[in-house]
């Protein structure tokens, strides 16, 4: 990626150029050189780079510097446990499940894992026609994680991956609650569509030879979503 894009930041931390000058930084030259990367500038190392850990040591982990200490997206009690509960489908089927339809190596596993796909997004749907969030009024780090992908789902996964049985677009509940959390001033500060669909697609030349990038950045998330008359 050329650092002086409009679509990249770049390491402003380290002036690494790529994600494996960070690992090499941090003396771990064997990869997978993956993202995220929580990386402590005290050690020069690495704290992790699996998201869901950084997303629980950022949750309460740096409180005492935070502008917004209250926001807690680990709730605790029977949400904690619904969170639980709906991640042992979310994740594997939704997630996980649009790479895994656009990896499929056989037509076997791509029909397996598209099926699953959208029995799992039939039944975000029907969660979310009756609560705001996922598991009622809080938002969670369940909302945020399914937020990311549905928010890439019509403009990069339907056609990419070939999932497209439906677009999020063509459900009646789904699209806003896209709306809803991406209109969060924070989040949509932290969403750059034009850079989502330059990595996605140029980053596999086995799925797009030539990098050709679509036309479409799918429904428009900036229109009222009236989410908040729900519980």
């Amino acid at each position: 990626c050329d650092w002086s894009s409009d679509v990249c930041t770049g390491d402003r931390v380290n002036g690494c150029a790529t994600a494996r000058d960070i690992y090499e930084l941090a003396k771990d030259t064997h990869g997978k050189y993956s993202t995220p990367i929580l990386f402590d500038t005290k050690t020069n190392s690495i704290v992790s780079n699996e998201s869901m850990d950084i997303l629980r040591i950022l949750n309460t982990a740096f409180n005492e510097h935070a502008e917004h200490p209250e926001v807690d997206l680990f709730p605790a009690g029977d949400a904690d446990a619904l969170t639980t509960k709906y991640n042992e489908w979310i994740y594997p089927c939704i997630n996980d499940g649009v790479y895994r339809s656009g990896f499929a190596r056989s037509q076997e596993a791509y029909e397996d894992a598209v099926g699953k796909l959208f029995d799992s997004l039939d039944r975000c749907e029907e969660i979310l026609s009756k609560s705001r969030f996922l598991t009622g009024s809080q938002f969670t780090w369940l909302d945020l994680r399914l937020f990311h992908t549905l928010v890439r789902f019509d403009p990069v996964y339907h056609t990419y991956f070939k999932c497209n049985k439906k677009r999020i677009q063509d459900y009646t509940h789904l699209p806003n609650f896209v709306r809803d959390v991406y209109q969060m001033e924070p989040i949509k500060r932290s969403i750059n569509m034009k850079h989502i669909k330059m990595h996605y697609f140029t980053s596999h030349p086995v799925l797009n030879a030539f990098g050709v990038i679509p036309a479409s950045n799918g429904f428009d998330l900036d229109v009222p979503h009236s989410r908040e008359k729900l519980e």
